[in-house]
């Protein structure tokens, strides 16, 4: 994503909070495929944007713990996706890549 503002002037991001909690989720349980699929989701959402860096570092220190690279993060998160699954069981659709 590209995104333009002032370079000195951190923005936001309207999911935040609840983003929030899914990173500290994430950082104090075991790896699950379900906690892959969203450390991969929100690696991609929050790349390069500019604020939140609490959320980027501990997404960072998340994937150093599971011993990933990032493109193995997202070629396991591609497979798990492509079983099927890794939302299903939350009885809602969690896809939530924006």
């Amino acid at each position: 994503m590209n995104y333009q503002t002032d370079p000195d002037q951190d923005q936001e991001h309207p999911q935040y909070r609840k983003d929030r909690a899914v990173v500290n989720q994430i950082l104090s349980s075991e790896t699950t495929d379900y906690n892959l699929a969203e450390l991969a989701r929100l690696t991609i959402r929050y790349k390069g944007f500019p604020g939140a860096r609490d959320i980027q570092r501990d997404l960072a220190k998340a994937l150093k713990q599971v011993g990933l690279t990032e493109e193995e993060l997202y070629a396991k998160a591609r497979d798990l996706h492509a079983e099927g699954g890794v939302y299903q069981d939350l009885g809602r659709n969690r896809e939530d890549w924006s």
